[in-house]
This record gives structure tokens, sequence and C-alpha cells, in this order.
């Protein structure tokens, strides 16, 4: 069997070979063979537009609000989610945070040269399922496609444009003394999903990530006449590097109460038996809120009402300002700086 023509170019022979070949990356028959067989049937089920270099959009009430995002995330499906899923929800997470409601995605696919197609089918049922989900649509895209060990089998990019709702979370910059800091649902699961199905770990039963879209929480907020100071979901640095990201940005020092932070049985013994703090592995679908102290209480009342979302807590407050930017109290009582992540102890999460 040959993948080379007479010409002596690569050629794919889909129904012998079942992979990704270098021509499916050219822009000629083999890669509208590619996305007219493997992509635009399960993104574009019912017959809309196939995706132009460049679309055009109408115009929005609201400001437009942008967001890229790339993922390289290994193994490409992990339990709780997939490199699929997780383009859509990472980038329509993050319009949300900053206060727009997502409408459109780009989609722009790296494959590597023997990726089976079944893989890839796979992977973009996924992402035409959290599409729906989101109710957001992708219409504009690319495809590329490397030599074998050049992508460790796929990464995926997304950018989405939203509009900005009125009114929208003015940001960490003025977060006051005495708001409120509350966690969306228990940390850590992303991370050590990942991790664990990346090294075989074998825990039973095997951890899974928070992977998901944060819309359902947001709106329960707003439905709610919660006015966030500020949003941010926290993935790769988990809690911790979301709370240094605010001390930094508003001048204040934040306390996190340990006791108070909701963590799974799964992630505290993982966590406890390779030495991570919790606080600092990546979520996929748990976000962090600040709000005004005499709003605390009805948030986190929003919150719980979305079952995704039922352990959701009180987590810390805002202080003066003081030597440590971010000070962790301890299950002793005794309070400690607690330090902004160096580096990533669980790479290739996202």
């Amino acid at each position: 069997m040959s993948l080379f023509d007479a010409s002596g170019c690569p050629f794919p022979r889909d129904d012998e070979t079942g992979r990704v070949v270098l021509a499916h990356g050219e822009g000629g028959r083999a890669t509208r063979r590619l996305l007219e067989e493997h992509i635009f049937p399960r993104l574009n089920p019912a017959g809309l537009p196939a995706w132009e270099d460049a679309a055009v959009l109408p115009a929005l009430a609201g400001a437009p609000v942008l967001s890229t995002d790339s993922f390289v995330v290994s193994p490409l499906f992990f339990p709780g989610g997939d490199i699929g899923s997780l383009a859509v929800y990472g980038t329509v997470n993050d319009l949300l945070m900053r206060g727009a409601r997502p409408l459109w995605l780009s989609l722009s696919m790296i494959l590597e040269e023997g990726l089976p197609l079944s893989t890839l089918d796979a992977v973009v049922d996924r992402i035409a399922f959290a599409v729906r989900r989101c109710d957001v649509k992708i219409i504009a895209g690319d495809t590329k496609v490397v030599p074998r060990g050049a992508a460790d089998g796929m990464f995926l990019t997304t950018t989405g444009l939203g509009e900005l709702r009125t009114p929208s979370p003015p940001g960490p910059s003025t977060l006051q003394i005495g708001d409120a800091i509350l966690v969306s649902g228990p940390i850590g699961r992303h991370g050590i999903a990942v991790l664990s199905a990346r090294e075989q770990l074998r825990f039973d039963p095997p951890p899974r990530s928070d992977c998901g879209h944060l819309s359902e929480a947001i709106e329960a907020l707003y439905a709610a006449g919660i006015q966030p100071r500020a949003l941010r979901d926290a993935t790769r640095g988990g809690v911790a590097a979301v709370l240094h990201e605010w001390a930094q940005d508003s001048g204040r020092t934040l306390l996190v109460d340990e006791s108070q932070v909701p963590i799974g049985a799964e992630v505290r013994g993982v966590a406890e038996l390779l030495g991570l703090d919790p606080l600092s592995i990546a979520n996929e679908g748990t976000f962090l809120a600040a709000v005004a102290p005499k709003q605390a209480e009805q948030a986190l009342a929003a919150l719980r009402s979305v079952e995704l979302h039922r352990r959701a807590a009180i987590i810390g407050v805002v202080r003066e300002t003081g030597v440590t930017p971010v000070v962790v109290r301890r299950f002793s009582g005794q309070e400690q700086p607690l330090l902004e992540p160096n580096g990533a102890p669980l790479p290739r999460i996202c």
C-alpha cells in the first residue's frame, strides 16, 4: 500500500489507513474531503453555511468582547472531559467571566499525521455537543496537518466573540475591604483528573474533571440581582493564582480560610499523596466571585440553586493591605502566606 500518488505527493486513502495524512492539510481535494466527511456534518448538521476564512457578523447592541485560547491537553480524553469540549467551554467561560454573553466561536485545528480519523470524529462530536450546550455558533475555522510527532495528536485554538452585558463586573481593581470571596464548587478536580489519566494512576473511582460551562451559574447570579465586583475562572494555577492576581490589581490583602474551601475526598487524597496543594491545582468549570459583603449570602444561595454548584462556598475576605498579598488560614487556625504558584506542577492540563 502506498500513500503517494503518481506524482510522488502524499495522498490519503481513508478507506485503507483510517488516519490523518499530510495531504489532509494541503488545501486541496484531500482537505475538502476531510472537512466534508469528518468536520462539517458534525458541526453543521442542519446544513448551515460552511466555514469561511472570515465571517461577516451583525452589529451588537453592547460592546464586543473577544477572547482566544489554545488547548494542548494530554491525553485527549480524560474522565469528565476531552480536548474538544474543553476548547469550547474554556473560551466561553473566559467571555462569561468578563461579563459577556458568548455568541460566536472560530475553531482552528492542528492535527498530527497518523491521528486516527475515529479519534478526530469523536473530538468533533464533543465540540458539537459543547457548542449546543453553550448556545454558541462556530462561524469560521482552519485546519492544518503537521508531521508525525509534532502535535501530540491534535492542538485546538478557539476564539470567542460576545456582547458585553450591562452592568458588567468592573474588575478586581475595585475590590473593597470586607468584600466576600466565593468559590462556585469543589476545587482541583480538573488537574487531578488529567494527571491521573495521563499517568494511569488507577484510582477507584477515577477522579473526574469539572470541565464544563459556567453559563447557568452566571445567569443565576444576575437573576438574583447580584453585581459581582470580579469574576475569574480558576484554571492554570488554581485558586491561588486568581487570588494573587486580584491582590495585585486591587492593592489589598486577600484572606482565604482553608476550612471553608470545598475539596472532594479524591482530590484531597491524591494531593496529599503527591504533595500538592489543592489551592494551586487547575480547574475548568469552577470560578471565584468577589461580591459586596451585603450580597454574600444572597450570591451563595444563587450559586447553590444550580445543581452543578450546590457545594459553592464563601471562602475568604478582602482585608486592608498587609505585608503579604494573600494569606491562608490553615485548619489549625494559624495564618500564613499563600505563595503564588511558581511554574506548573501539572503541565499540559488545558
